[in-house]
């Protein structure tokens, strides 16, 4: 019997991985809510990932295989999956650049450096230069152009999440751009809190010992998944979905927003260090 050349799922995942899915279920005369029998994941994350909108997570992969009996077809191709990747954003960013997009809540914690989601093209393009110094420009600005993109998730016509940063206060008093940048970067994330698309609060740098002092993390809860934590380091990011470890950094993030100051008092914070850089009061380390 000559076998089937396998089909190199990279060519048109997620649309392919989704669509075979779709098909094996309905074969097996499964509807979308017995499929899911046993898993945790609601019928509206299983139709996005058969509509090639929605990436497969493996465990669910692996509950494809055991109800379907396809063998490891599914989790095998979920590497097929995450070679699929998104121009402008690193593999290791994958699930996370899909998952803030059906988010419920996305929270923040950035001891160094403001997040994406609230960069302005400016600042994104100091960062990214910082650590990729020998990208061409081309490169840049698809990786700028990239990260400009995910803050649609702020806009009026989309499903915004609930978000909520928290900011070390070096972050507003020790610039990273020169003082007209940084004005127009801490304006950004101030008018978005006076839009109610962010919450932002301030970890004032008289504050001693406190939660996730060594970390940079972001959590996220979804209304047809369990919640996830990601993690990040200069080149490596790491997507955390353990329930107990979850949970410890869900309760170490709480914390940490307990010794932060209140939004109101850290917007008023941000707003004022914006007018400072303005004006030429805020001492620039650029100079």
């Amino acid at each position: 019997m000559v076998r089937r050349k396998d089909i190199d799922g990279s060519i048109s995942v997620p649309d392919f991985y989704g669509k075979e899915l779709r098909w094996k279920r309905e074969a097996a005369g499964l509807s979308l809510e017995a499929f899911l029998e046993g898993s945790f994941y609601g019928k509206t994350y299983l139709s996005d990932i058969e509509r090639g909108q929605r990436r497969m997570p493996v465990d669910l992969a692996r509950h494809a295989d055991r109800v379907l009996g396809t063998d490891g077809f599914f989790e095998r191709r979920c590497e097929d999956v995450r070679r699929a990747r998104r121009a402008g954003h690193p593999v290791y960013f994958e699930k996370v650049l899909e998952a803030e997009k059906y988010a419920l809540t996305i929270e923040e914690w950035c001891p160094t450096l403001i997040p994406g989601l609230l960069q302005t093209p400016a600042y994104a393009r100091a960062v990214i230069l910082a650590g990729l110094p020998l990208s061409a420009d081309a490169e840049v600005e698809e990786k700028v152009n990239a990260r400009m993109a995910r803050a649609d998730l702020f806009e009026a016509d989309h499903s915004t999440p609930e978000y909520w940063v928290i900011l070390h206060e070096s972050l507003i008093t020790e610039p990273l751009l020169g003082a007209q940048d940084m004005s127009r970067q801490l304006d950004r994330i101030a008018e978005l809190a006076d839009r109610r698309r962010i919450t932002p609060q301030i970890v004032p740098r008289n504050q001693k010992a406190y939660p996730l002092m060594a970390a940079s993390i972001m959590t996220m809860t979804f209304p047809d998944a369990p919640p996830l934590v990601y993690t990040e380091a200069s080149y490596s990011g790491d997507t955390v979905d353990d329930p107990a470890l979850v949970e410890r950094y869900r309760k170490a993030y709480d914390r940490l927003r307990a010794v932060a100051l209140s939004p109101d008092t850290s917007l008023a914070m941000i707003k004022a260090a914006a007018e400072d850089y303005r004006s030429g009061k805020q001492r620039d380390r650029l100079e």
